[in-house]
């Protein structure tokens, strides 16, 4: 076993829509969650790894955000975020460019002060910013709590994040290769592929359905002796009215997020897509604890 090879586990955390999942993505080189910019993009743990040979293994959590619940769905989704603090080696938290900590930040900060962990403060989005304001952003989180790390960065532009990747591994402990290297997630090809189909949805939509929509797959299967895989999915909204919006004229809303998944499904499964979309009303799904089990979204596993 090489003596100085590290792992550990690193969850990303932020209010939301501050660019955890595209930092991961950009992290790991490949797109694994999904990004909008509607809040609750994310709603389960997603973990990703990280392999380099010479220095160690991370893998990364990527949380939902933290913020304060509206239902059962958000209750669940906050729930999984704050105990994932306790579980990790390092937390990297997210937060805007910003002379201002407001109340979802200060939320935030009160649930670090309960844990150990070292943590990783990432200013993102800096190149939206003047480069002399950044010095006063460091200087006004570095007063609020006690940082391992202030590193300013841009998710989008993939800038600085070398040093990020640096940073985590000074704080890993020395430790065994959890994942082959070849190991990009754990989550299963459905799991990534309804998650997909729900990006596109979010994209295409408008901004009061996508809260409540969740995908769900009723059959994947590869063709006999062809390089095609058949696929089912269901999206489920809330409302009639949401369905109606969901198809769209003559169904061209439904086929426009069908063509843009099947599009990066093929890419990721590397093979030809034949992707058919239902969409079903479940009234009230994110209260219902039977629902959110249903689609995915485990309890248990909290």
């Amino acid at each position: 076993m090489n003596e100085k090879f590290k792992s550990g586990f690193v969850t990303i955390i932020g209010r939301p829509n501050v660019g955890k999942s595209t930092l991961m993505n950009h992290l790991i080189g490949q797109k694994i969650a999904i990004t909008s910019n509607k809040p609750q993009t994310t709603r389960n743990r997603i973990q990703t790894v990280y392999t380099d040979m010479e220095r160690g293994q991370i893998v990364f959590l990527d949380t939902p955000g933290i913020h304060r619940a509206k239902n059962k769905l958000g209750e669940y989704m906050v729930n999984v975020a704050e105990h994932t603090l306790n579980e990790v080696d390092v937390i990297l938290w997210l937060v805007e460019p910003s002379n201002f900590i407001g109340a979802g930040e200060q939320h935030i900060i009160e649930q670090l002060k309960k844990v150990k962990t070292p943590v990783i403060l990432i200013i993102n989005k800096v190149d939206t910013v003047d480069r002399e304001k950044i010095v006063e952003y460091i200087d006004t989180y570095r007063k609020v709590y006690d940082f391992a790390e202030i590193i300013p960065a841009s998710a989008l532009r993939a800038k600085n994040l070398d040093t990020v990747i640096d940073m985590i591994f000074k704080y890993l402990p020395y430790g065994p290769q959890f994942y082959d290297e070849d190991t990009v997630t754990d989550q299963p090809e459905r799991a990534i592929v309804a998650e997909i189909i729900r990006e596109k949805a979010l994209h295409a939509l408008d901004d009061e359905i996508p809260h409540g929509i969740a995908v769900y797959i009723d059959r994947m299967k590869g063709r006999k002796g062809q390089n095609i895989i058949d696929i089912d999915a269901t999206i489920v909204c809330e409302r009639d009215s949401h369905k109606g919006i969901i198809i769209g004229k003559g169904g061209a809303m439904l086929k426009k997020i069908g063509s843009n998944a099947r599009y990066e499904i093929e890419r990721l499964l590397d093979t030809k897509v034949n992707l058919k979309l239902w969409v079903k009303v479940k009234k009230d799904w994110r209260d219902s604890d039977f629902l959110i089990k249903n689609f995915g979204y485990n309890k248990d596993e909290i």
